[in-house]
């Protein structure tokens, strides 16, 4: 019956089930989107030497979170999503990442939504679970509202973008950015706004695949109480080296910021936000990373590869008051299937998720602080 209906020049016939459509002599099958939904389950276990109680227990092991991946392809346009359920302490639920893209050729794209801002060595700067120092200042898988353009040649990468501000939850006149969001941004009073980023990378080598890079962004900063905009900007090197079963990322990166803040109001250091609560960065900081791993496969029943690794970190405060801050994590992922396990050992020094007070450890700091230590499992199942 189909076939007798298409030898009819201006029929049109639609089988909305079977997806077939008949138009001008010819029979074609409909397009259907391509959907990949994933995710994770992740448990952590720690041990922590400034927390008292940990000592008497033995460290706690609890949820970590819960997350949806979404990649979704049609005609030649398509999806990125990424929820994260962290627990209500952390922020509890959190967009990740969302953006919509349309793949010029094999080289060229474009992205539009909550999508990484291109600003040094990426995807991560790190190797372990904690990421490196960078990511605490928003400076490692940071993710903002905008568009971004991306050239991935096979010697030269490069990428622009344009940020209209981070992820924005209220939207009324006066409202502070919410700290119910994955990645680190500037809050409070201070609103990132109309940030531009470009990145270049020359890609090299024959034994060993070198990555050489630089990194750029400038933006403005709102200030909610003067509303007038003051601006912020940071400059980055960065190189990666991957040879054989080794992998080496070394950056430096110098960044500033100079809000319009209201009189009496410190311009030295300003409020960060994530996970659900707000800290202090310092305003001008010079900082340093570097971090190094090594695989090894083994075939140990599931267990088909240990990645060893040591993360360092080292932010120099330019402000002489403030007292810098240390990072340095060593540790080992263990891959068994979809499940990934990192063992850390993360040691800080005026480090507000490693022993300190939290609030001014990144800004002021504590001149008397000791390094602490986070003895850490994370086990994650992916799929």
């Amino acid at each position: 019956m189909i076939q007798f209906l298409c030898n009819y020049r201006f029929i049109i016939i639609p089988i909305l089930f079977g997806g077939v459509f008949c138009s001008n002599w010819n029979c074609y099958a409909q397009e259907k989107p391509e959907i990949d939904v994933g995710g994770a389950l992740r448990y952590n276990y720690n041990f922590s030497s400034w927390i008292e109680g940990h000592k008497n227990r033995g460290g706690d092991f609890g949820y970590d979170m819960f997350r949806m991946n979404f990649n979704v392809k049609w005609k030649g346009v398509y999806l990125n999503a990424e929820y994260r359920l962290y627990s209500e302490a952390f922020g509890g639920g959190v967009m990740k990442q969302g953006w919509m893209g349309y793949k010029f050729n094999e080289l060229d794209e474009i992205q539009v939504g909550l999508t990484q801002v291109p600003f040094g060595i990426q995807q991560y700067n790190s190797h372990n679970w904690f990421f490196n120092l960078t990511y605490y200042m928003g400076l490692e898988d940071d993710h903002d509202m905008g568009i971004k353009y991306i050239h991935a040649g096979k010697t030269w990468e490069y990428h622009l973008a344009f940020f209209k501000n981070a992820e924005e939850l209220q939207f009324g006149s006066n409202t502070e950015a919410s700290p119910s969001r994955y990645s680190y941004d500037v809050s409070g009073r201070n609103k990132e706004i109309n940030q531009l980023n470009g990145k270049l990378v020359y890609k090299f080598g024959k034994k060993a695949a070198n990555r050489l890079g630089i990194s750029a962004q400038y933006g403005g900063l709102y200030n909610l109480d003067t509303e007038k905009s003051g601006n912020h900007h940071g400059l980055a090197v960065h190189y990666e080296i991957t040879h054989k079963r080794w992998n080496l990322k070394a950056q430096a990166l110098t960044a500033r910021h100079n809000p319009e803040n209201a009189e009496g109001q410190s311009r030295e250091a300003l409020t960060f936000a994530a996970y659900g609560a707000p800290y202090e960065v310092a305003a001008d900081f010079e900082l340093y990373s570097l971090a190094i791993s090594r695989n090894i496969p083994v075939n140990w029943g599931p267990i088909s590869n240990l990645e060893f690794y040591n993360d360092f970190g080292f932010m120099d405060k330019q402000n002489i008051n403030f007292t810098d801050s240390y990072m340095n994590v060593t540790g080992v992922l263990v891959t068994a299937g979809h499940l990934y396990t990192y063992i850390d050992y993360a040691a800080g020094y005026n480090h507000s998720w490693l022993g300190g007070n939290f609030v001014d450890d990144f800004s002021r700091g504590n001149p008397d602080a000791k390094w602490e230590a986070r003895f850490n499992i994370n086990l994650g199942y992916y799929f």
